[in-house]
């Protein structure tokens, strides 16, 4: 976690602690009796504090690591919870029905077995930007409202839909706003993607870029060497804009991944979170 975090956003357990100072400088004030305006003003519910963690890491130059959700259950929340140390979750609902409530039980059976600790942050996939402008922004909206740290965006292929990934989530996007607390994490899955790639990873704003190894898999019948080559391509692009670029790995290539520069790993293996922190010095 980036040291500038302790100054521009006090954590949670912190504004609870100051307001708890402020109530009772308000009581002290007010001597027993009805508390006026201002006290009550200061006595109310601090609003929480925004959740920086991915952002901190991504702006200290950190590799980030997350790994697949599991079931959409609050059981599955829970186990996830012991999954320490880990930088976020990556939930999915690309496919499938649309359902915020159950990633809101998943996140409150996290929440609720991290005890004293904060739990996890939350990546969320939605279905992909082609499929409607419209439909994009308020599924992004949703998640957002949900409490999730970003959007997730697959088979980005063009800079409008990565400047479209941005917009979507308002002021308070990082790194177009530099005090901002959310991210938009683009996939690039498709070969109009690969070939607009520079386009799309030096749209202003952009938080992370990542090649979809899975369906360029299927773009290239399974030819592991253009999946490769197509990764690379993503990886180039992201180092020439200084954009995170990000990628899935397991154990045996995490190592790797972290060495040729990649900086948001979503691990296919719980065991690899280890190592990959490891290999990248944390």
């Amino acid at each position: 976690m980036a040291a500038g975090n302790t100054r521009r956003n006090p954590s949670l357990r912190t504004l609870r602690l100051l307001a708890g100072v402020t109530g009772g400088i308000a009581l002290f004030h007010g001597c027993g009796g009805t508390p006026g305006e201002e006290e009550t003003e200061a006595m109310a519910e601090p609003e929480e504090a925004a959740d920086t963690r991915i952002v901190d890491g991504l702006a200290a130059g950190d590799a980030i690591f997350g790994l697949f959700s599991g079931d959409h259950t609050p059981e599955a929340g829970a186990a996830m919870a012991a999954n320490r140390p880990l930088d976020f979750v990556f939930y999915s609902l690309e496919s499938g029905p649309f359902d915020i409530p159950a990633l809101e039980a998943y996140a409150t059976g996290m929440s609720e077995a991290s005890g004293h600790m904060m739990p996890h942050p939350m990546l969320l996939r939605i279905p992909p930007i082609r499929d409607g402008h419209d439909e994009a922004r308020d599924r992004a909206a949703q998640g957002l409202a949900a409490g999730v740290s970003g959007i997730v965006y697959p088979h980005v292929e063009t800079a409008e839909e990565a400047a479209l990934a941005v917009d979507a989530l308002g002021d308070a996007a990082w790194p177009g706003n530099p005090d901002g607390h959310l991210i938009s994490f683009l996939l690039i899955e498709d070969q109009v993607g690969i070939d607009n790639v520079r386009e799309i990873v030096s749209t202003p704003g952009v938080s992370a870029v990542s090649p979809g190894p899975g369906d360029l898999r299927r773009v290239y019948d399974g030819d592991m060497e253009k999946v490769e080559e197509a990764i690379q391509i993503v990886l180039a692009a992201c180092l020439e804009f200084d954009v995170p670029c990000g990628v899935t790995a397991g154990v045996d290539d995490i190592a790797m991944r972290i060495e040729q520069g990649f900086r948001v790993i979503i691990v296919t293996q719980p065991e690899a979170v280890a190592l990959g922190m490891a290999a990248a010095g944390r």
